[in-house]
């Protein structure tokens, strides 16, 4: 079996506007709610074995504080170009390509597509990826290249505003 947690970037800052869009950073909420949202799924015992990220600063950053509370190490993180305004094929290919060895991934990217990525994979349906939110699916899959073929299974959305 196979998991995926999809998750957006924490909320980014717009203080500067002649930063590059893809160096933007964190605001201080998206600094409060990246690790309270990694907390959150270390509360439920669920695993990250991989973690893959676009490599703007914002998502980069996203990743860095949930690899940190899964007490991991920075370097581990797996930064993909393509993730980057990264379309529906892209995010399938991605996952397409992951090492079969990993039974879990996290994958930490923007909108729009990936909200349109996580409408593809079970029947539950979004208006919008909120800003930090995670969207798990598993498959029976055995094999990444395998896992949309073989089925997704909704198991949990989740994300900073949802009440508890």
């Amino acid at each position: 079996m196979k998991t995926l947690l999809i998750i957006r970037h924490a909320k980014s800052s717009w203080d500067n506007a002649l930063v590059n869009d893809i160096d933007r950073p964190l605001n201080e909420r998206g600094r409060r709610d990246a690790p309270t949202m990694a907390q959150r799924l270390i509360k439920a015992n669920i695993k990250i074995e991989l973690f893959i990220s676009s490599p703007a600063k914002r998502a980069r950053n996203t990743a860095e504080f949930f690899i940190r509370e899964f007490g991991r190490k920075e370097e581990e993180i797996i930064l993909v170009p393509e993730l980057y305004h990264a379309s529906v094929p892209v995010f399938k290919e991605v996952v397409s390509g992951l090492d079969d060895l990993y039974g879990s991934a996290a994958i930490f990217s923007h909108n729009p597509g990936i909200t349109a990525f996580v409408n593809t994979l079970t029947s539950v349906r979004l208006d919008n990826m909120p800003t930090c939110g995670i969207f798990a699916v598993t498959s029976l899959a055995t094999q990444w290249n395998e896992f949309q073929t073989a089925g997704c299974t909704f198991w949990f959305f989740d994300y900073p505003k949802r009440e508890e």
